[in-house]
């Protein structure tokens, strides 16, 4: 295997990570998807002002983020890579830097998403069954609550938890450990509105999203994906 390709792989992984989908969608529509709604560039924001459609399109391409990063480290490198990683363990670090990308991209000003999308897809490419754990308890939360950052906060526990139980990778463990307490530090704005209870709920296609009891828009909205 050639020495560089490692080196390689982890710079794509991180530019793969950093192309903005939310904001090209919405540009494609006429819309600064940072400057309605949330503001944020993730899926979320664009399902509720764009609509359901736009929404799932960036959904699923910023999952590919993730995805296809593990994929080319898994299929394009041999054991040890760098000399002291499993391909296994490699995945995760180049799922990890797509991740990074999504949310410090320099095409926004190394400012973006939440990473939850881009990670779910780092999950699918490096610890399938982790993701299934994960990405299920998400879609029973939402099918029941509506709240998005509730329902992926819930999720990036179960992330963790169940990344020491099924995952194959001890490496990749310890960094769903890491990437998991970074995730929930960028949710702490959106803890602080659940307790008080102005967390809005979520809709698609609307600039507003129904609102939890005493909720306001704006700044008291969801940022995630």
């Amino acid at each position: 295997m050639n020495p560089l390709l490692p080196w390689g792989l982890m710079l794509l992984s991180y530019f793969i990570g950093s192309i903005p989908i939310g904001v090209l969608v919405a540009k494609a529509k006429g819309i600064d998807i940072t400057q309605v709604g949330s503001g944020n560039v993730g899926a979320t924001n664009v399902a509720r002002v764009l609509g359901k459609g736009p929404g799932l399109a960036v959904f699923l391409l910023d999952v590919a983020k993730g995805l296809v990063p593990c994929l080319l480290a898994t299929n394009l490198t041999s054991t040890p890579v760098l000399g002291m990683m499993t391909r296994a363990d490699f995945a995760f670090v180049c799922g990890v830097l797509a991740m990074l990308g999504h949310m410090f991209s320099p095409f926004l000003k190394f400012k973006g998403g939440k990473g939850i999308a881009t990670g779910l897809g780092m999950l699918f490419g490096a610890a399938p069954l982790v993701a299934v754990a994960a990405f299920g308890v998400f879609l029973v939360l939402m099918a029941i609550t509506r709240i998005v950052s509730l329902s992926s906060i819930v999720a990036t526990v179960v992330m963790v938890t169940s990344g020491f139980i099924l995952s194959n990778s001890i490496v990749g463990s310890w960094v769903l450990l890491a990437v998991g307490t970074f995730v929930l530090v960028k949710h702490i704005p959106n803890m602080k509105r659940l307790r008080e209870g102005t967390e809005s709920k979520f809709s698609f296609g609307s600039k507003k999203s129904e609102q939890g009891e005493g909720g306001q828009e704006g700044e008291g909205s969801n940022r995630e994906s």
